[in-house]
């Protein structure tokens, strides 16, 4: 996923790309997987993608963006109104992502912050649901669970997702890895059944486990470039399937 998109940014970048690739034992694909050409084409971007092209964003195939609001309590991307207007303007459905960094304040703190900073959802048709990046600190890799027990991320979690239900009546998409999710909340499966997962799988999003309890996978990342801007996704339905989703079917 992107995150904090300065010179250190990228650094982060390939550290969490080269984890993820450990972790599922594939390389990034260029294209996109064949299992899923079929399906509604999106991507996630940060401030790291600047000022987007939205128009030929949607003119080479997306129909989703998923855009970085924050991270933690002190971070707002500072071009998150014009990612976040200009692809509603330019006909996609979007919504915003938080950088979960559960080291420096609480999960209720996070989400307060988030959805007072774009994370907001309403039932129209275009905005996705608030979603929640929780993966490998890339600040610390002495510390890569951020220090917290396996059941003190899973509370860090559920109270992130709770304040972000209170205050837009959504619970927000999960965004993680398999490996991830084992290791740093010991394969919890106390969210699968009311948060839509999105996985981060570059190579087949059939090969190997899913996160604890999920049965299958919502949205894909498969693969951090391509002819999209920024990381590159699908949904896993139809687009009338993705529409129902952003109401809150």
């Amino acid at each position: 996923m992107t995150r904090d998109r300065t010179a250190s940014r990228r650094r982060v970048r390939v550290f969490a790309a080269h984890v993820t690739a450990l972790a599922i034992g594939c390389t990034a694909l260029v294209e996109i997987p064949a299992s899923a050409v079929t399906l509604p084409k999106g991507h996630d971007v940060s401030a790291h993608q600047r000022n987007v092209d939205w128009q030929r964003a949607k003119a080479q195939g997306a129909r989703f963006v998923y855009i970085k609001a924050t991270e933690s309590t002190g971070y707002r991307n500072p071009r998150f109104d014009q990612q976040y207007n200009g692809s509603r303007e330019a006909g996609l459905m979007r919504g915003a992502y938080h950088f979960a960094l559960p080291d420096k304040s609480s999960g209720r703190a996070q989400a307060a912050h988030f959805v007072h900073n774009g994370g907001g959802w309403t039932a129209d048709g275009w905005t996705l649901p608030p979603a929640l990046d929780v993966e490998y600190n890339p600040y610390d890799k002495r510390h890569k669970c951020y220090g917290l027990s396996k059941a003190g991320m899973v509370g860090w979690i559920a109270s992130f997702s709770a304040e972000v239900k209170r205050l837009t009546g959504r619970r927000p998409v999960i965004y993680t890895t398999t490996h991830w999710w084992n290791t740093c909340t010991g394969g919890s499966s106390a969210f699968a059944a009311d948060h839509a997962l999105w996985i981060a799988r570059y190579g087949s999003a059939d090969a190997g486990a899913l996160p604890a309890g999920w049965s299958f996978w919502t949205f894909w990342q498969y693969d951090n470039g391509g002819s999209l801007p920024g990381d590159q996704n699908v949904f896993n339905g139809s687009g009338s399937d993705l529409r129902e989703f952003a109401r809150g079917s």
